[in-house]
């Protein structure tokens, strides 16, 4: 039906009703209105060829699948019409009320104009009222039957609702653009929004505590190192945060951040935390807390901090408060600590703003430890919770951390492989007597300055013969040059190997006070270690040899996944995922295994998909302990998929894989990918870009899991058809291998439910050991190729970087737009 039906129907000088005009361009919208005709009925549109089809659906529609609502295919309406409400005059066609009662999209099964005239539409809407799987089905006509019955029918799915259930007409019967019902329409009530629930009143502290006028600044009390968590009823552990000490002084209301020592930073931190303090429910007060940056694995890193104070900004700001000293005229110092929480809790605002409670624990502290450490976080702060508030360092407060450290003597070093003249790795070693004996290597935490200049100090320095005692092995003096045992590093670590060497090692600077010869191995202390720095999956030949040519053993990946945890996490874990397994390396066979198997390591979790009836359990990992069962499996590979199991049916990021034909040239990608961004920005969502690890690039948007599956593969795949129409030249959309040559192929597919695409920051099993590695766009160009970065160098550039190129990924999550 063309427009000129509608408008031959309408005296538009006597209608508000829009005159519109056909589109250019057709979308995906979909509105349902509320008709108070002489009857009232249901008129539900779909967005099709520029005009919106419309059918009048006389009982509305059901939620239940055995009903078959009728529906009356009427003339076309234009697009302008998905906006209207009001009151249409008497006397004028459809004269009465018209009530928005639902709006969003629709995305058809296959073709729609096929389906259009063929008479059965499937299709899903993703409304503010309606979801899931619909259908509308042309009845045959009878002989000399002028209008045209459709059935609107409700798929059986989980939106679905039973005989006998609410119907969700008589639920919502409001407009979902005004609130409005329709008598409020039509007496031509001004569209409103309901009154906000008035917040509920901050609970206010019982009057405990010393009466006191308050005390200038309190010099905070602060915890002694020890080597295991204490355990017992009697201590509370609270996460150790990797930040600043921060005094937090309200005086009539006037906010001032002190510094552990005193000085007053209130400026330096910026307005946003003190607008967060002046909010809340107190006059006089004095708070303990410490201010961090969170990354996207939810680990405090005082790097990032650093260089965000040092940027001006403030936007990812954590405050987590921990202790009240003073309240409202009253000294609260010699309360016991669970007293002073108690109070503080009822100060501090729920949720996840910028200023936080730091929440405690009371199980086991070696357990809490762990778990601290599994998760990448600095170690745990345990106090006695019958403990005052005392100045200075004393042991009610102990702190346990994840990690060892003390000073080096380097002996050598290995160029960067990332980077020209920079160091890669320093070779290390500590003195026994006289003897220099070599404890292995550092390969990160050097910034990008700190590793050029150690290179350009120590190349100075450097020496034919190797200053350590005994002969190093092949692999041990694999790219070393020597140099003279004269500069002392301080280095963090996680533990010491069975044969004397360090683990997990990183960098974290130059110790010019120390003279080399005064480097020994610190004795260890008797009490026994904390248990984290281990890991707990037992890694059965772990001397196997997973890529040859890159001499990358099962170790070796079990120690990169180490290293790269906090990065690879949010990515990897709360997802079901599909993995490429290689027993034997990347030269043996290879089989995708996405079910759970036979004497699977138990660390490794299963999961059911409710939607797959044949009960097989998927697979997926919750810790790092997880992921080194999987290495222990031989997957070499980790392809989860785009949603989490908390929300199978709604994808949390979308995947744009763009895969280059034969005789591409490298910058061809990257101008694919710069393009890709450029349509996904245009259309409201970030975009982030990572190496395949293969022969591509992958664009990535993280998207708020709101829209479902076909609405992701709907949007994905008209931006790739939109590319290989505009330049098809260049771009192709279909996975045809005879059209692809000289071609990227915009590869969209991995955007539909049970699909995968290679994880940020996974191995790859080729040549090499590439890593799917995230860049920031800035770094897209000739010197990084699709698998530049492998799993021995990618560890040193993340230390080398200033923050992670994905920070704030998560964050710029935002809903999936109805179209490109």
């Amino acid at each position: 039906m063309a427009l000129e039906t509608y408008r031959k129907k309408r005296d538009f000088g006597a209608t508000p009703e829009p005159k519109g005009g056909k589109a250019s361009k057709s979308g995906n919208s979909f509105v349902i209105q509320k008709h108070a005709a002489r009857r009232l009925h249901y008129d539900f549109r779909l967005e099709m060829d520029g005009v919106l089809k419309s059918w009048a659906v006389t009982r509305g529609p059901s939620l239940d699948p055995a009903e078959k609502r009728l529906a009356v295919h009427v003339e076309d309406h234009p697009l302008d019409y998905g906006g209207f409400e009001g009151t249409i005059p008497k006397g004028q066609y459809g004269g009465g009320t018209v009530l928005l009662w639902d709006r969003g999209t629709w995305t058809p099964e296959g073709d729609a104009a096929k389906a259009y005239a063929k008479g059965h539409l499937e299709f899903t809407l993703n409304g503010e009222k309606l979801h899931g799987r619909w259908h509308l089905v042309r009845m045959q006509g009878k002989p000399g039957e002028k209008r045209e019955n459709w059935l609107l029918i409700k798929d059986d799915d989980e939106f679905a609702r039973p005989e006998g259930a609410p119907d969700i007409l008589d639920e919502s019967p409001e407009s979902v653009a005004s609130g409005r019902d329709l008598d409020e329409i039509a007496a031509g009530k001004a569209p409103g929004r309901p009154p906000e629930k008035a917040p509920a009143p901050a609970r206010k502290p019982a009057a405990r505590g010393k009466k006191a006028a308050m005390p200038d600044f309190v010099p905070p009390m602060l915890a002694t190192l020890v080597n295991a968590a204490p355990s017992g009823a009697r201590w509370l552990h609270e996460i150790k945060f990797d930040g600043y000490r921060v005094q937090v002084r309200i005086e009539k209301g006037k906010v001032a951040l002190l510094t552990r020592s005193g000085l007053d930073w209130t400026d330096k931190f910026g307005k946003s935390v003190v607008e967060a303090l002046e909010k809340l429910p107190v006059e006089n007060a004095i708070l303990d807390a410490e201010l961090v940056v969170e990354g996207d694995s939810g680990a405090s890193d005082f790097s990032a901090l650093q260089a965000d104070l040092s940027a001006g900004r403030e936007d990812r700001f954590r405050l987590y408060v921990f202790d009240l000293l003073y309240l409202h005229g009253r000294d609260l110092r010699g309360l016991p600590l669970v007293d002073r929480k108690e109070m503080l809790a009822g100060l501090v605002p729920e949720g996840d703003g910028l200023l936080r409670l730091s929440t405690h624990f009371e199980d086991d502290g070696d357990m809490v430890l762990r778990h601290a450490c599994r998760l990448s976080l600095e170690g745990i702060v345990s106090k006695l919770a019958a403990s005052p508030y005392r100045s200075g360092r004393g042991r009610s407060w102990v702190k346990s951390k994840c990690s060892a450290r003390q000073e080096f003597v380097i002996g050598g070093f290995t160029p960067s492989t990332a980077s020209p003249k920079a160091v890669g790795s320093l070779v290390l070693g500590v003195h026994e007597g006289d003897a220099l004996r070599h404890v292995g290597r550092v390969g990160t935490g050097f910034s990008r300055e700190v590793a050029g200049e150690l290179f350009t100090r120590l190349e100075a320095m450097r020496v034919k013969e190797s200053p350590f005692a005994g002969k190093l092995s092949a692999e041990e003096a694999r790219h070393v040059v020597f140099v003279r045992p004269e500069l002392v590093a301080e280095v963090e670590f996680r533990a010491w190997t069975a044969d004397g060497h360090l683990r997990h090692a990183s960098f974290r600077g130059l110790r010019e006070d120390k003279d080399p010869r005064e480097i020994l191995q610190e004795s260890p202390k008797p009490s026994k270690p904390p248990p984290a720095q281990r890991r707990t999956v037992r890694l059965s030949h772990p001397d196997r040899i997973y890529w040859p040519d890159a001499g990358v053993t099962k170790e070796g990946l079990a120690d990169y996944y180490a290293e790269v945890w906090r990065h690879i996490a949010p990515y990897v874990t709360g997802r079901p995922l599909a993995l490429l397994r290689c027993p034997t390396g990347i030269g043996g066979q290879k089989f995708f295994q996405k079910h759970a198997w036979k004497g699977m390591n138990p660390k490794i979790g299963l999961i059911s998909d409710p939607k797959d009836r044949s009960g097989e359990d998927l697979i997926s990992i919750s810790d790092l302990d997880g992921l080194i069962a999987l290495v222990q499996s031989a997957a070499l590979e980790i392809h989860p998929w785009g949603s989490t199991f908390a929300d199978w049916e709604k994808p949390d990021m979308i995947v744009m894989d763009l895969d280059p034909g034969e005789g591409v040239a490298w910058s061809a990608v990257i101008a694919a990918a710069e393009e890709v961004r450029q349509r996904l920005e245009g259309a409201g969502l970030a975009a982030f870009v990572k190496t395949s690890g293969g022969k591509g690039l992958h664009v990535v948007s993280p998207l708020k899991p709101k829209a479902d599956w076909r609405a992701a593969k709907a949007f994905t795949k008209a931006m790739a058809e939109a590319m290989a129409r505009d330049t098809p030249d260049a771009y192709v959309s279909t996975i045809t291998k005879s059209k692809r040559k000289g071609r990227i192929l915009i590869d969209y597919l991995r955007n539909q439910r049970g699909a995968t695409a290679v994880a940020p920051y996974s191995s790859r099993a080729r040549e090499g050991a590439p890593v799917s590695a995230p860049l920031g766009w800035d770094e897209l160009g000739p010197e990084i190729g699709p698998a530049h970065f492998t799993v021995i160098n990618l560890p040193a550039r993340l230390a080398a970087l200033s923050r992670d190129p994905w920070d704030g990924f998560r964050a710029a999550a935002r809903p999936l737009p109805a179209k490109p």
